[in-house]
């Protein structure tokens, strides 16, 4: 006999196969054709089904499906279907080593039933991602596949790196390639603890009317036991993707698998307006036909700073970016570039503006291999957080750069998280992977640092829930993918887009709305004036932009002094 569950957002029936479970919207628009099942492989061979037990309700609104597998001794779904929600929880019990957990799918070796992988049905036709990709979309066909995670850089297929990690989430909707405002959107959700979120990615893999959804736990995972995956979370009646991630926010809160949302009473400093000099060392790579990395030096940073001054700007906070260490790892000052870090910061403290040094996460420059995370070859890839040696040098190294008896900076611009180490042939120390062990590293970092200076700014790109505990302002990120062919996409949508998912999933934290890579000075212009109503304004720049090489006119700049004068007015109204 079918079940049947219905509430005020959606209908669900389950077959009593066990093998589907339809979803109609409350008006009776179909939605899904869901696999109330999954496959959990291990490292030593996929998880196939050899048979589906008839579904049996629990309570009035849970119902379990078990399954006979190839790879584990149990093996069950729980649907638990909520007013707006349904969560669906997949456990195994056995012994084994995970690699790819397949939800909402199920490989078949059925009796009488379809044979392979046999994915959900799907009748949407729009999806929407909260990790921004590439800069030209908002939205995509349902049809294409996305990815949410920790992992990313600019070669082909791999330029989901802005937000690591964004939300866990993903909106649907049957409108064509509706806008994000537009149409009804059901969400699609993953809800666990930081800790057990031990996988890269989430990958949404899309067929033909169809999808799953994918975590590589690439090795690093063994069970022993019981052991319950991520809850896929789907939340109907949602009105647009940005009150989704909001919903979103409020559903892990409650869960206590992220923190519930708080104000917080943050420094005044921590909303001056940001001057990061790496957009001005590209310019002058640029002129010069040098790495930008050369011009993180001291005289450079003095020359930045008086060309700001002479046209009435004088930002609140100053990010020397990229290199202004010897090495990534160890984060000593350069002699060479910065004969006296510590003096020049002082300087600056003493005209009232703040001080953010850039820092490179997971690079292993200068550290020892036994600190790092290594291939089977013992090559380091990356510091190791789970390394106690590690956590310690972290904890050194970020004391030193903040504290006021080591070079007393003010905070960190943190970047390149979207290294975190990928590979089921690295090796750790310990315990954690993925998602998990970017948050393991940050959270190491983020203790040394209040520790060493309780008022410290930490800037991230990581606007998931589970990470405000360990950020005070999120970073938008470039602009563009610069090694994407043709022509750039307009800006400010891109922008307003970014600052709106972090609004949503961390509406307790700043947003600092980045300046770099400006493809014209029109699209510049643009951008300037739309900043203060998105977040902190950053400004990249003092004379020459570095992609088109346009000089800066005085218009512009008295279009920063207006945007300035009326973001620190409303700061101080």
């Amino acid at each position: 006999m079918t079940l049947a569950f219905e509430t005020r957002t959606y209908r669900l029936e389950l077959r009593d196969d066990g093998m589907l479970a339809t979803i109609h919207a409350h008006g009776g628009e179909h939605l899904l054709d869901l696999r109330p099942l999954a496959a959990l492989d291990t490292v030593e061979g996929p998880d196939e089904t050899l048979a589906v037990e008839p579904p049996r309700r629990v309570d009035e609104g849970t119902v379990v499906v078990d399954r006979r597998s190839t790879r584990w001794e149990r093996a069950s779904t729980t649907l638990v279907c909520g007013d707006e929600a349904i969560d669906v929880l997949a456990t195994v019990e056995g012994k084994g080593v995970l690699a790819e957990a397949h939800l909402l799918a199920v490989r078949s070796l059925l009796r009488g039933q379809p044979t392979g992988f046999l994915p959900s049905g799907t009748s949407f036709r729009t999806l929407f991602s909260p990790n921004p990709g590439d800069p030209g979309k908002l939205v995509r066909h349902a049809s294409e596949p996305a990815v949410v995670g920790v992992c990313g850089d600019g070669t082909p297929g791999r330029g989901n790196w802005f937000f690591t990690p964004a939300p866990l989430w993903l909106g649907l909707t049957t409108a064509e390639l509706a806008a994000p405002e537009d149409g009804d959107w059901v969400g699609v959700g993953i809800a666990a603890p930081v800790e057990r979120l031990a996988f890269p990615e989430l990958l949404y893999r899309p067929a033909d009317r169809a999808f799953s959804l994918a975590l590589d736990y690439e090795g690093h995972t063994g069970v022993d036991g019981v052991y319950e995956a991520p809850a896929v979370v789907l939340s109907f009646g949602i009105a647009d993707p940005y009150a989704g991630l909001r919903r979103h926010r409020d559903e892990l809160s409650a869960r206590g698998v992220a923190p519930p949302v708080r104000s917080r009473s943050a420094p005044a400093w921590w909303s001056e307006p940001i001057f990061c000099g790496w957009g001005a060392q590209c310019a002058l790579a640029r002129a010069e036909g040098a790495g930008a990395a050369a011009f993180a030096r001291q005289d450079a940073y003095d020359a930045f700073l008086d060309t700001l001054e002479r046209h009435g700007l004088e930002p609140g906070t100053i990010v020397v970016d990229d290199k202004w260490q010897a090495a990534y790892g160890t984060n000593e000052p350069d002699p060479t570039k910065w004969p006296d870090l510590r003096g020049w910061i002082a300087r600056r403290h003493g005209r009232g503006q703040r001080v953010l040094l850039w820092w490179k996460a997971w690079d292993a420059e200068g550290v020892e291999p036994e600190l790092c995370i290594r291939t089977p070859d013992g090559l380091p890839v990356a510091i190791d957080p789970t390394h106690p040696g590690a956590r310690e040098l972290l904890r050194t190294t970020v004391t030193r750069m903040l504290a006021p008896d080591g070079l007393d900076g003010d905070g960190l611009k943190i970047d390149f998280t979207a290294r975190t180490p990928s590979g089921r042939e690295l090796t750790t120390h310990g315990d954690g992977w993925g998602i998990a062990l970017l948050h393991a590293l940050l959270a190491i970092v983020h203790a040394a640092a209040k520790e060493a200076k309780p008022d410290a700014l930490l800037v991230t790109q990581a606007p998931h829930p589970a990470f405000v505990d360990v950020a005070d302002m999120i970073r938008l990120n470039d602009m563009l993918r610069l090694d994407d062919h043709g022509t750039f996409p307009p800006v400010v949508p891109q922008m307003r887009y970014r600052a709106a998912v972090a609004r949503a999933a961390c509406p307790e934290l700043l947003v600092d709305t980045d300046d770099w890579c400006v493809p014209s000075r029109a699209e510049w212009r643009a951008y300037v004036d739309a900043k203060t109503e998105l977040g902190v304004p950053a400004l990249y720049y003092v004379d020459t932009f570095d992609w088109s090489g346009e000089q800066l006119q005085e218009s512009d700049y008295e279009a920063l002094r207006q945007a300035w004068r009326r973001w620190r007015g409303e700061r101080a109204a």
